[in-house]
């Protein structure tokens, strides 16, 4: 099937920048860079796919049931998205708000060449109907020339729920929070412009501000996503699954006194650690449905890790798979992650299509891939640009979890700072 073929890599950094560059030459892309970030779940520190030999676009409808037998005839790697409206397919909901992105709810491909990077050994992996291919394209990679990154142009963004509705909506959900409706909900909002950009580019100096976990670089035709989420939704190795739902968000500090204390406000703080709580209690019921019994554990409550931009308060939970599901049953019973709904699971999400006024899309959707064997990674897609160049619309959306506790300027707080790198990288007035 395919054809793997081992190189030393001298300078990763370097290589990964020349990959991507290289790769823009496709109709078809996925990159996924861990930007050396210390994990105990981690393959691979970056992997390329591109090329598609075959691949599947549809709707919501049936689309688990279409991705399953998509995954178990192709027997080989691929490459995709789902996005969060596929909870349309699993429950009984709808999506109404407005769409500018235009996405196809589901997308993957099974790609021609692959590369997978672990420290510095790289094993490139060829369909073998092009695997004559190998050294010449690993010659054109390495040659290849990265420009600077610069920021040139100015956009103007616009925020598609202003300040003072966004307080009266986030005191809506409190209000629906009081009367035992739900018990939290993530609570979202998108920025816009009408405009061009240049998609690697964004990537790059993105990325570079963020260097997180699971950035993501995803291309299809004229449809991108320029992604610097910290966040996994779900993983398998083998008959383990892994979630690791993030909940809990304070801001870096040059100060080392000042970003200490703002760590350890984050540890010790009663309603972050209320949210964090409530949605491993979510992932973790969501696990059960497809688990060996007695088989789910919590691995971590409550860890506080630190990225360029904020400290994450981030849990970790496990579960064996039962034999009588396959890895897509596990996906579709735990979709969308709980971390971006809240609880009760579907009462928060019928409460967030009433609130919010875009169709998510790809936003709080996942993008990842799996292995011939069955094993997957997905991320979840927080901290990202999509853009359509078809018809020049660029989007990014931030939220938070509205609870009991919630003060609504301290969640417009919240969310204008998980913005700023979005909005530092397209260069806004």
């Amino acid at each position: 099937m395919r054809t793997s073929i081992y190189k030393e890599i001298s300078n990763s950094t370097l290589f990964k920048s020349q990959l991507l560059s290289w790769a823009q030459q496709f109709r078809e892309v996925v990159f996924l860079d861990s930007n050396d970030y210390p994990q105990k779940y981690s393959n691979y520190d970056c992997i390329l796919a591109v090329n598609a030999f075959t691949s599947i676009t549809t709707d919501y409808h049936n689309a688990f049931e279409d991705l399953k037998q998509y995954q178990q005839k192709s027997k080989d790697w691929i490459f995709g998205y789902l996005s969060y409206d596929l909870k349309n397919d699993t429950e009984e909901l709808n999506s109404a708000n407005f769409d500018g992105l235009q996405f196809p709810d589901l997308f993957f491909f099974q790609p021609k060449k692959l590369f997978l990077l672990k420290n510095n050994q790289l094993e490139i992996k060829y369909l073998h109907l092009c695997d004559d291919e190998v050294e010449e394209d690993f010659d054109f990679i390495i040659i290849n020339s990265v420009s600077p990154l610069e920021n040139l142009n100015t956009i103007e963004i616009q925020q598609r729920i202003p300040k003072d509705l966004y307080l009266e909506k986030v005191s809506k959900i409190i209000e629906y929070i009081n009367k035992g409706d739900i018990y939290e909900a993530n609570f979202c909002m998108e920025f816009y412009a009408e405009t061009t950009i240049n998609p690697i580019d964004k990537f790059f100096l993105l990325n570079d501000i963020s260097k997180p976990p699971f950035a993501a670089f995803f291309k299809n035709n004229t449809i991108f996503l320029i992604s610097a989420t910290p966040e996994r939704y779900l993983k398998k190795e083998s008959n383990k699954i892994i979630s690791q739902p993030i909940k809990g968000t304070s801001k870096r500090y040059l100060s080392n006194d000042q970003d200490t204390i703002s760590r350890n406000n984050l540890a010790s703080d009663p309603k972050e650690r209320s949210e964090n709580i409530m949605i491993t209690d979510l992932v973790r019921n969501d696990l059960s449905r497809t688990a060996k019994k007695g088989s789910v554990e919590v691995e971590e409550l409550c860890g506080i890790y630190s990225f360029l931009q904020v400290h994450q308060m981030i849990s970790t939970i496990t579960s064996i798979i039962d034999s009588q599901y396959s890895e897509i049953d596990v996906i579709k019973n735990s979709f969308p992650m709980g971390s971006m709904t809240g609880a009760p699971k579907i009462s928060a999400m019928n409460i967030i299509e009433e609130l919010e006024e875009t169709k998510r899309g790809l936003y709080s959707g996942s993008v990842g891939y799996f292995t011939p064997n069955g094993d997957f990674d997905f991320n979840v897609v927080i901290r990202s640009i999509l853009y359509n160049s078809k018809n020049n619309y660029v989007s990014f959306s931030v939220g938070s979890a509205i609870t009991a506790q919630s003060n609504p300027e301290s969640e417009y707080e919240e969310c204008l700072l998980k913005a700023s790198a979005m909005l530092n990288v397209l260069n806004c007035n």
